[in-house]
């Protein structure tokens, strides 16, 4: 068996054509377009090649997309401060805080800080709370992302067993409430589970979202299964995932490759939360 890949890239591409035209109609019809503020703190690399490609997506897809760039030293009440700012900014529609944040500053507060009418991360107590109740206003974007790219693959969830490696509120919290939404039967593994390997086998689902190089191994995957690699690690050939991906395709029925699987999808759902979010205020306004 080889696995069919899951080709993140086109699915977006499909998603931001789909946007596009909504986006033309919702500047036809309030006179502006959407706006997305994203948040940068600091010289992390790593973020400054995610807000780079969510600027561009978002200006390509005919957003007011910009970025509010930092410096590390920048203290927590000032950045309290450009929240607040943002916020009021009734051409703001969507705020994104790229983490992570530097130590001296709780991610915690900054979050919680954010209008949950404008928190298309969905980071916001208030909108975790929301997701973990079933009523979501904003899906974290890896999460509704993940969710998308699964569907794909025309897996009835109802009942499957889904594996999620990673409890981060950023992406495996979030991914184990949308799993079970759809009646799947949920493992939530972490870095204290015991016989990790064996818990995969298990899963008809597996999304591993840990940041570890190939800690999910060939023999850890169930034949068959779809397998959704959410990590992203540098070694020196490149970019890879979490998942061995050699391996797990000779096992796996479907599976996303590291680059080009669940990034591409995580910026095509921020533009389709912004996009809501717009759409809600002018609403509101009406």
């Amino acid at each position: 068996m080889t696995a069919q890949i899951i080709d993140g890239k086109a699915q977006a591409a499909r998603l931001c054509g789909e946007l596009q035209g909504q986006i033309a109609a919702f500047r036809a019809r309030s006179g502006r377009p959407p706006g997305l503020a994203v948040v940068l703190v600091g010289d992390d690399e790593a973020s400054h090649i995610y807000v780079r490609g969510k600027r561009k997506r978002g200006e390509e897809l005919g957003f007011r997309a910009f970025t509010e760039d930092y410096p590390a030293s920048v203290s927590e009440d000032d950045l309290l401060a450009v929240i607040g700012r943002l916020n009021a900014d009734p051409h703001v529609d969507g705020i994104l805080v790229q983490l992570p944040l530097p130590k001296h500053i709780s991610s915690e507060r900054v979050l919680a800080a954010v209008d949950p009418d404008k928190d298309v991360d969905g980071f916001n107590p208030a909108n975790m709370g929301r997701l973990l109740a079933g009523h979501p206003r904003f899906v974290p974007c890896t999460a509704a992302g993940i969710m998308a790219l699964i569907r794909s693959t025309g897996i009835s969830l109802p009942g499957k067993k889904a594996v999620v490696v990673g409890r981060s509120n950023i992406v495996g919290k979030p991914t184990a409430l949308l799993l079970l939404h759809e009646h799947a039967t949920v493992t939530l593994c972490h870095s204290r589970t015991e016989n990790l390997a064996a818990e995969c086998r298990t899963a008809d689902v597996l999304v591993v979202a840990v940041g570890k190089k190939f800690c999910i191994l060939g023999d850890f995957i169930k034949p068959g299964a779809v397998v959704i690699d959410v990590g992203i690690n540098r070694d020196e050939s490149g970019l890879c995932g979490d998942v061995a991906f050699a391996q797990a395709r000779e096992k796996a029925g479907h599976i996303t490759p590291v680059p080009g699987g669940v990034g591409p999808m995580t910026i095509a759902m921020l533009m389709a939360n912004t996009l809501r979010a717009a759409a809600q205020r002018e609403e509101q306004r009406a």
